[in-house]
């Protein structure tokens, strides 16, 4: 019976819950689109990095040049001091994997270039790639980013790091000025190992990024073209192929964004503050605005502006509830403002059907698996349009006529916001095998399963 048979026998019931991050608090304590003042950090700083393991908010180094390591607990509003960042420096790349936090390139320094010009400084670019261990308080030395380069960031997809433009190191022997990279060089944790893949189609540094849907998307920054970007690029990693977005209304350096996953809030890149100074050498003029992007439909809005108004920030996303923290806004501040998204509590369950696919069973029943990303009070399905059946979980259609059929999946969460699947095709034959066979590869099935649910949060 073969493929057939494994799949009527999976019986499988993953409840809603087990999936979803409980919030930090209640969406009806909260109003969308609004920013709430929190605990401060300990040092006011800019060009640092932010990450979240596990709900925690870890910030780590900044100017002035430091190596502190200290940690955010959002649900007690308090600060921790933890393991100092072997190397200091500024404006580096910093990415998670497997609860571990990798600290990538940057800057460690100044010194005076050969080409002497008054108040020029040349700065010292670092490849260097320390990853810090939460659970054990404890950092490790892994192979260095081959093009060493600061003002980038780093973007986890499919397992792997991503290292995209910024500054590399100015050589010696030139005037002074920014030496733009175009490289895309990527990371595995795995190998311990470093390849290469498309460059950027615009050479930028100081930009904003975040990831949705696997694509890596780079936003404004300085530009290799002109002084501020105005682009928004965005890579898919899986054809190693660049494409271009709808260019963001206010372009600026040295902002941070952030993206909303679905679970708690549509998913969206809000892009925070920075500088819409186009010389480095004048007095930066730094913004509070909120532009936010719609990654579906390739447009913009604004939200409401940030407290404080700043550039080099950092920000962190924990249960799609945002994060800016510290930067510069005319001096170093500590700032920790928090921000409620657009439709926060109201975005509708995600749902991933595992079985049936697109194929042909010769049984007569049919099992149905998926994953739901968020607690639901109400599963259904439809079978070829009829009313919806009322559900518990994973569960098997059975009578199936020969001929295509086509089901969807609905879940309603506890706020009332219903999510649909993806409507699956798939067809069934006339003639159906008179014996059951019950392989023991059934569970082998249900390990699938739950591999499928393990790995969808961990690209989260």
């Amino acid at each position: 019976m073969g493929k057939s048979a494994v799949v009527m026998l999976v019986l499988v019931f993953l409840t809603a819950s087990c999936l979803a991050v409980t919030p930090a608090f209640s969406s009806a304590d909260v109003v969308e689109n609004s920013w709430v003042q929190k605990e401060p950090m300990t040092t006011k700083k800019s060009g640092f990095g932010a990450t979240v393991v596990n709900g925690k908010i870890y910030v780590i180094s900044g100017y002035p040049m430091n190596n502190v390591n200290e940690m955010y607990d959002p649900e007690s509003d308090t600060w921790t001091t933890l393991e100092p960042l072997p190397t200091a420096r500024v404006n580096f790349g910093i990415a998670v994997y497997r609860d571990k936090i990798y600290v990538i390139g940057g800057q460690t320094g100044t010194f005076s270039p050969p080409v002497l010009i008054p108040t020029y400084s040349m700065q010292v670019v670092t490849g260097a790639n320390e990853v810090y261990d939460p659970a054990t308080n404890t950092w490790e030395t892994k192979t260095p980013m081959p093009t060493p380069r600061n003002y980038l960031q780093a973007n986890v997809v499919g397992g792997k790091i991503y290292l995209i433009g910024g500054e590399a190191q100015q050589p010696l022997d030139e005037p002074p000025q920014e030496h733009f990279s175009n490289v895309t060089e990527v990371y595995d944790p795995e190998t311990d190992s470093w390849t290469t893949m498309a460059s950027i189609p615009t050479k930028v540094s100081a930009y904003a990024s975040a990831v949705v849907n696997d694509k890596i998307y780079i936003i404004s920054g300085w530009s290799a073209k002109a002084p501020l970007s105005s682009q928004v690029q965005i890579f898919d990693p899986q054809i190693n192929k660049w494409v271009m977005g709808k260019p963001i209304p206010t372009p600026v350096r040295e902002a941070a964004a952030g993206a909303t996953s679905g679970n708690m809030a549509p998913k969206r890149i809000y892009v925070f503050g920075g500088s819409t100074t186009v010389s480095s050498v004048a007095v930066p003029v730094n913004i509070g605005a909120t532009q936010v992007y719609n990654p579906e439909t390739d447009t913009w809005s604004n939200g409401t502006e940030m407290p404080t108004k700043r550039r080099s920030l950092a920000v962190a996303v924990v249960n799609d509830t945002l994060y800016a923290l510290g930067g510069a806004g005319g001096s170093l501040v500590a700032a920790n403002e928090q921000y409620i998204p657009f439709g926060y509590g109201n975005a509708p369950p995600i749902i991933d059907v595992v079985s049936p696919v697109k194929q042909t069973y010769n049984v007569s029943s049919v099992s149905l698996v998926f994953a739901v990303n968020k607690p639901a009070v109400r599963l259904g399905y439809s079978l070829d349009g009829q009313d919806n059946v009322t559900i518990t979980g994973n569960t098997t259609i059975s009578g199936l006529t020969s001929g295509l059929h086509n089901v969807t999946v609905y879940a309603r969460d506890e706020l009332d916001n219903t999510g649909a699947s993806e409507t699956i095709t798939f067809s069934v034959e006339a003639s159906f095998p008179t014996a059951l066979v019950i392989a023991p590869i059934a569970s082998v099935a249900v390990v699938g399963v739950g591999l499928l649910v393990y790995f969808r949060k961990r690209r989260k």
